[in-house]
């Protein structure tokens, strides 16, 4: 091990980090022989002094990477140019592709959109805030097994929709909104009912995205996080606004390429880049450096060994920080340390407290709230509908399945990468500020300096402006055609509709900032809203699912099963949580003899994970029993027949009778009849393959050697790669003739429109 070299001379030869004196060394260096470390040097870290992110990129105040001014032109001019490209992006398809801009078209985008761009669109859609940094949040508190339960628990929704997808076309080809075919299957009660449900999950994805944004930009500038609630709504405004769903699509598509690519890059640098120095050789710099899967494993085997921090004890008062002119060992900066700071010893409830396991008890249980609640925001979300409303038939259920599997590489590849990699680098990061999802921009920065800190900016940046305009087309769309049509103005006109329909775009942006700060204001993190999703909205998913896939759902089960599992799960959410000690703690994790006060709610015992399990849980499942069981007291009394698909598809108007410019044989029973069966196949398959058979594979592994972490690592890294050059490849050469069209300023006969 290359630590015996600095030890080779004896005391007096010793050529060490300046704060990892020869006997610190020389224990060190004996452990890591123990453990079987044969890359790392161990000595070339200062394990008791963790890396000071924020000093990385040089003195910006209170910022990372940038000043406080330079954070508002970031934030206003990303918004602004992005509004530019994707306007400019409309107008060329207007003149070149014949695009007419219909209330129709603003939120259907003419439902004829192909595969790739609706893979596309569903990455973008699904690629939140949170998917970059409450992903590697979970990989800080419990190892891999962290990234793994939140790629596969929420890309089984994006799979299972797919069979949704298909039976749009099938059953309600011309609605707009999910809520119009609840409304002509159950009336009134039940709109009103769901249409509370969508609008709670359009304010709480919206609320996550903007407190993962402002929380990032806060860090890197300074900017205050009540201004960037604000600011960052702005750009979204301007497009959605101009092009409606198809700007909306356009820019997902620049917004999921650029996300793509950037985790190529970092994946890149994590796995084979060593960077400036590499950790096997003895020099007086730090390594801040990984460069292989191997090394990684060393990293983290290593920090499993050293003793956890408790209060009480003697904290060192700086750290050494590279500069340009002293790149080792650097400047010793002044810094308070506390146990919060540190990520040493052990997991608890990982197997032999590592973070090299599956075999997680906390994992566990995030992957339980992460399927749970992630059902609610796909089914729930009008975003998802509109984007299986807006695909052509023949690309519908493909899309999904390929946008599904894309998108679980973001979370598993990123998250496997910069999660671990904070943990790996030593990084100073408190509990609180990896709820707020600061794990990736110090990993980051920390291996690639200011330029990696601003590549995060630029993702998060892309999944904020794609996320946030679907979000904007859906809640236009729901008040378009489920408040104004449906209860103010019956007989309007599509362009009575566009202009409602731009209007709730713009005031919708502004209630989101207001949302954001609210939420800013009663202290609630990233991660405590993410996990608490599923307790609010998860009672929704099974009613709303029945009204597409059976006949045999009435309209009192499917209201007694929203609001029944609502109030019966906020009531398990509550009681759990007061079992919890008042700082979220669970009583069983205290040392014997131990005590702590329970039976209060308050944010911490509310945000406990136990507590969010039992609401999630309670809403999915016994919605599901209440709304089935009164069906079946309904159907055994005699009062309720089973529904017929006819009346839905007559039920529905379009406001403005537009052709679709499809093939008419791709709304036919004998071709979407076996799409149905092709989706149910691989959707379900797929979905049982990711949440057991994977899992279920590698129990048997236990604590991961470094072959096994090689191979789990190989895996993230070439899913990363490949999903990355589909998604970003397919959409062009699906669309090679539009965008030849526009390259040679082309304008098509009327017969040549596509």
């Amino acid at each position: 091990m290359a630590c015996n070299e600095r030890l080779a001379n004896g005391a007096e030869g010793y050529v060490g980090l300046p704060n990892v004196p020869y006997s610190q060394c020389e224990e060190w260096c004996k452990a890591g022989t123990a453990l079987g470390i044969t890359d790392l040097d161990v000595c070339s870290i200062a394990w008791n002094n963790p890396v000071p992110w924020r000093k990385i990129a040089g003195d910006f105040g209170e910022g990372a990477i940038m000043d406080e001014w330079a954070g508002y032109v970031l934030v206003l001019g990303f918004g602004v140019f992005f509004s530019i490209v994707t306007t400019i992006m409309v107008k060329l398809e207007q003149i070149y592709g014949g695009l007419v801009i219909s209330s129709e078209h603003f939120n259907t985008a003419g439902r004829n959109i192909k595969t790739g761009l609706t893979a596309a669109v569903i990455v973008s859609q699904w690629t939140w805030a949170a998917t970059l940094l409450q992903s590697s949040n979970v990989a800080s508190k419990y190892g891999l097994s962290g990234p793994f339960w939140y790629a596969a628990g929420a890309t089984v929704q994006i799979l299972l929709f797919g069979i949704l997808a298909i039976e749009i076309k099938k059953k309600a080809p011309n609605m707009h909104t999910f809520l119009e075919m609840i409304d002509v299957r159950w009336g009134k009660l039940a709109h009103l009912t769901f249409l509370f449900f969508a609008i709670c999950t359009n304010l709480i994805v919206t609320g996550m995205l903007l407190q993962g944004g402002a929380a990032v930009v806060n860090a890197a500038s300074g900017m205050h996080i009540i201004a960037a609630n604000f600011l960052i709504p702005v750009g979204v405004i301007l497009y959605t606004w101009f092009g409606g769903l198809k700007a909306t699509f356009l820019a997902s598509y620049i917004h999921t390429s650029v996300i793509m690519i950037c985790l190529v890059v970092f994946i890149t640098y994590v796995y084979a880049v060593p960077g400036d120095i590499e950790c096997t050789s003895a020099t007086e710099k730090q390594c801040n450096a990984l460069g292989s899967a191997a090394l990684l494993w060393e990293r983290l085997r290593f920090l499993n060994y050293l003793p956890a921090k408790t209060a009480g004890m003697t904290f060192p008062d700086g750290a050494y920080v590279p500069t340009a002119d002293d790149p080792g060992p650097g400047n010793f900066e002044k810094l308070t340390y506390t146990e919060e700071d540190y990520h040493h010893g052990p997991v608890k409830g990982n197997r032999g407290g590592s973070y090299l396991t599956m075999l997680s008890e906390g994992g566990l249980s995030f992957g339980v709230v992460n399927i749970v609640g992630n059902f609610g925001t796909v089914f729930v979300d009008q975003s998802y509908w509109q984007s299986a409303i807006a695909a052509r038939p023949s690309s519908a259920h493909r899309g999904y399945l390929l946008g599904g599997l894309v998108w679980f590489t973001i979370p598993m590849s990123l998250a496997t990468a910069l999660g671990l990699s904070s943990l790996a680098l030593n990084v100073k990061m408190p509990a609180d500020e990896a709820a707020d999802g600061l794990a990736p921009p110090a990993a980051a920065i920390v291996l690639l300096g200011q330029g990696g800190g601003i590549m995060i900016i630029i993702m998060l940046f892309m999944a904020i402006t794609s996320t946030g305009s679907a979000e904007c087309i859906a809640v236009a769309s729901l008040f378009a055609y489920d408040i104004y049509r449906k209860y103010i103005n019956p007989e309007c006109t599509g362009a009575q509709l566009l202009k409602v329909s731009r209007l709730v775009v713009v005031g919708y942006g502004i209630v989101c900032g207001l949302f954001g700060y609210f939420l800013y204001g009663v202290g609630v993190s990233l991660g405590w809203v993410y996990n608490f999703m599923g307790t609010m909205i998860g009672s929704a998913v099974i009613p709303v699912s029945c009204c597409l896939c059976t006949r045999y759902m009435t309209k009192n089960g499917a209201i007694a099963g929203a609001w029944g599992g609502m109030i019966l799960a906020l009531v398990s959410w509550m009681s759990v949580a007061a079992s919890r000690c008042t700082n979220g703690d669970d009583p069983d994790d205290l040392a014997e003899g131990v005590d702590c006060d329970t039976g209060k709610l308050n944010v911490d015992t509310l945000g406990n994970i136990n507590a969010q399990t039992a609401g999630s849980v309670v809403a999915l499942c016994v919605s599901g029993i209440i709304a089935f069981l009164v069906a079946s007291i309904e159907y055994k009394m005699g009062t309720e027949q089973p529904f017929e698909w006819e009346k839905m598809r007559e039920g529905i108007k379009r406001v403005e009778q537009v052709k679709d410019e499809l093939p008419e044989f791709e709304m036919t029973a004998e071709y979407l009849d076996p799409a149905a069966k092709y989706v149910f196949k691989y959707g379900v398959g797929y979905s049982v393959f990711l949440i057991f058979v994977w899992p279920l594979a590698v129990i048997a592994w236990g604590v991961f050697d470094k072959a096994n972490y090689t191979l789990w690592a190989s895996i993230a890294y070439c899913w990363g790669y490949i999903g990355s050059l589909v998604i970003v490849v397919l959409p062009v050469y699906e669309s090679w003739g539009s965008l030849k069209n526009v390259l040679t300023c082309t304008k098509p006969a009327p017969e040549a429109k596509e």
